[in-house]
């Protein structure tokens, strides 16, 4: 009774998933790491053999104590928007196909929650790991600098750094912003900051935004909401701005649609005529902007396509392929009723 209650006890293991799909323990390992290279009727085989035996491939005896990990590790800074949800099923589906699995942490602006899990990350050896934006501590710059394991940098670019990177200018979709709100005719046109402190990279879009109303001898202006929720940020921001007698701006450009999302609905609560009384443009085109009413004018970065670049990335580092450095990609200007 003993040995048999130790025998039920035990991991079950590869060879026991060979035998009972009758292929060979290396056909198996390929089945997790080179999913690809199994045929058809054997990968049924092994998925029924696995299923059977309720089989937990044993990473810490194997993959995370080598080089070839399936696990590619991604920090973002808030896993629950929505601007970095096609990002991130993108990257996993593309690296499922390669048998790697996904493993997030979520940083929400924070360049030292980021360096923790960065520390973490790369304890665990993963094939990769990837991070959004350029934006780190200086103690994550050494880490990244003194990284065995590829590191690939999203949604973000700067030309020269060791990681690799995909991604766009955010400070050209700043300029890009501000110059079609200037076209429209606007000139008192003011940008709205996210509440959340460590959002860098909107800052670097505030950045664009001012080069060009600068170069059109227009002062650029700020707004900081204090509220945290970002709905309540952008009614915040909405009712403060449209509430000066002096120097009312004509248009605004939000740090993201959901601050934008909620100074409309301010506007509307309030009584206001929107785009008339005041223009609002929003950045990430988010599911919601187009049935706003006003629809929302923003733009549209290549979310999906980053995903999708990274995974294919990770795939050509395991084959031993070095991918490119850099790859720029643009964002689209979403034209809508709101600006």
């Amino acid at each position: 009774m003993t040995v048999r209650r130790r025998k039920a006890a035990q991991r079950t293991t590869l060879a026991d998933v060979a035998a009972m799909a009758g292929v060979s323990a290396i056909t198996v390992s390929r089945f997790f790491n080179e999913p690809h290279r199994v045929g058809p009727e054997p990968t049924e085989r092994i998925r029924a053999a696995v299923e059977a035996l309720n089989y937990v491939p044993n990473l810490a005896a194997g993959g995370l104590a080598s080089a070839h990990n399936r696990v590619v590790a991604m920090v973002v800074p808030n896993i629950s928007g929505p601007i970095f949800a096609d990002t991130l099923q993108a990257l996993s589906d593309g690296l499922a196909v390669g048998g790697y699995q996904l493993l997030l942490a979520s940083s929400y602006f924070s360049v030292e929650a980021e360096e923790r899990a960065v520390r973490a990350f790369l304890g665990w050896n993963p094939a990769a790991l990837v991070l959004t934006s350029r934006f780190h501590s200086a103690a994550t710059e050494r880490l990244i600098a003194d990284a065995t394991q590829p590191v690939i940098e999203t949604w973000d670019l700067q030309p020269g750094r060791k990681p690799l990177q995909i991604g766009f200018s955010h400070r050209q979709v700043g300029r890009d912003a501000a110059q079609y709100l200037l076209d429209k005719g606007h000139r008192r046109i003011q940008f709205v900051r996210n509440s959340a402190a460590g959002d860098l990279s909107a800052q670097e879009r505030e950045a664009g935004y001012a080069e060009v109303m600068e170069a059109h001898g227009l002062e650029p202006r700020h707004f900081v909401p204090t509220a945290a929720a970002p709905l309540e940020a952008g009614a915040e921001a909405m009712k403060a701005l449209a509430a000066r007698q002096r120097q009312r701006p004509e248009a605004l450009i939000f740090a993201n649609d959901n601050l934008a999302c909620g100074a409309l609905l301010a506007g509307q609560r309030a009584g206001m005529q929107l785009p008339q009384d005041m223009a609002v443009f929003g950045f990430g085109d988010y599911a919601f902007a187009d049935k706003l009413l006003p629809s929302l004018s923003t733009i549209r970065p290549p979310a999906r396509q980053i995903g999708e670049l990274a995974a294919a990335q990770v795939l050509q580092l395991g084959r031993g392929e070095q991918p490119s450095a850099l790859t720029e990609l643009v964002c689209e200007l979403v034209a809508r009723e709101s600006a």
